[in-house]
């Protein structure tokens, strides 16, 4: 349990406080509940659908914090029992988002009313009653780099002023309407201008996350396991189904694009620090992930192959990898960024945060857990059809 004497970055005790989490149940909310409930004092009204995720934290009822956690099963777009957990709270952390990029261009209008519209209230009500607001926003909203449309040989592509994105000084450069992947970062970039208008305009107090590729267990699901058949999660996922099911890893064109990864334990700590230290986190935007850690999208699928036949003993696959177009993939209307590197310098001023987890570790950890969770579950789904 965690001691009464814990002390914020400038020496001040910290006192306990009631957070209302909403998408406390998906896998950012999951790890961020488990934190709080082991370390810390601070209270947590939790909002989601679901809540498989965090039902080890809430059953059974005889945890120490038992009583420092609640869980409340409410759709935020037309529940107005959301207000009343909002002013109940000191602050709101709203992590509630269709962050798939497989919907963006499959599912556009559902993308822009789950990230814009139905954020709406939550800022509206925090802005009313006073509340504190920590928003989860996405390195999507940089869109592409300055550097990608420079020649292919250019030596500026080499330069860091053209792909490093910094918080307050990059532009957010998306593709044609028609393109509809930037759904998602359009909605994304225009709930943040909403929220700093509210800080500049009302005085709302907000912190806004934008997270670099949070890696580690529970994350998304497995397709036909724990989700659709027919869905595809992020890149991760996805690989570690193609793993688990003994298939050739697919490479969206290529698989060129550039990715920095972080571990989701490394990144929880910097959402703690700003949850303790609003002092220094308050009228910030802040890039969360791990810039030592940046790969190519192939080299990210040689190094799962190898990390997982590390972690079950079963020798990869002949021909790992398949190379797909992203029309074929993710259908019409996708686009993508070519590097998404970011710029750690505000968060490692403001709370003196650095990522200390190593690629190769993050998916040591990360496919143990999915090996460990899905494996024979996969097994059972594949034998299914032979059976009958």
């Amino acid at each position: 349990m965690a001691s009464a004497a814990r002390l914020d970055l400038d020496g001040n005790p910290i006192k306990p406080i009631t957070i209302c989490m909403i998408g406390a149940g998906g896998f950012i909310g999951s790890h961020l509940c488990e934190k709080l409930m082991a370390e810390t004092p601070h209270k947590v009204l939790a909002v989601d659908v679901y809540n498989d995720k965090i039902k080890h934290l809430l059953e059974p009822d005889t945890h120490p914090w038992s009583h420092r956690i609640h869980f409340h099963r409410i759709n935020i777009k037309n529940d107005s029992r959301l207000e009343g957990l909002i002013k109940m709270a000191d602050l709101t952390i709203n992590l509630a988002a269709i962050c798939t990029p497989a919907d963006y261009n499959t599912r556009p209008l559902d993308t822009i009313y789950s990230n814009f519209i139905d954020a709406l209230p939550v800022v509206k009500y925090c802005s009313e009653n006073n509340k504190r607001l920590i928003h989860f926003s996405t390195c999507e909203v940089y869109g592409k780099t300055i550097g990608c449309f420079l020649p292919k040989d250019s030596p500026l592509r080499q330069d860091p002023a053209y792909y490093v994105l910094k918080e307050d000084a990059s532009p957010c450069i998306f593709g044609p309407i028609e393109k509809q992947r930037w759904s998602y970062a359009c909605a994304k970039q225009l709930i943040e201008r909403l929220v700093y208008a509210e800080g500049a305009e009302n005085g709302l107090e907000f912190s806004i996350v934008r997270p670099f590729n949070w890696i580690g267990p529970r994350m998304d699901f497995i397709p036909g396991i724990d989700g659709p058949s027919e869905g595809v999660p992020r890149v991760l996922a996805c690989f570690s189904n193609n793993l688990l099911r003994r298939e050739p890893l697919k490479l969206v064109d290529g698989g060129e694009s550039q990715r920095t990864f972080v571990y989701i334990k490394d990144a929880i700590e910097a959402v703690l620090l700003m949850i303790e230290n609003p002092a220094r986190a308050n009228g910030h935007i802040f890039n969360v992930g791990n810039p030592n850690n940046e790969v190519t999208v192939r080299q990210l699928a040689e190094m799962m192959t190898e990390v997982y036949a590390k972690v079950t003993g079963e020798p990869p696959l002949e021909a790992p990898t398949v190379d797909v177009s992203s029309k074929e993939f993710y259908g019409e209307g996708y686009d993508d960024s070519d590097k998404r590197i970011p710029d750690m310098t505000i968060i490692n001023k403001q709370l003196g945060w650095n990522p200390k987890t190593s690629l190769w570790d993050l998916l040591e950890s990360t496919l143990t857990y999915q090996h460990k969770t899905y494996a024979e579950a996969v097994k059972q789904a594949i034998a299914k059809p032979v059976a009958s």
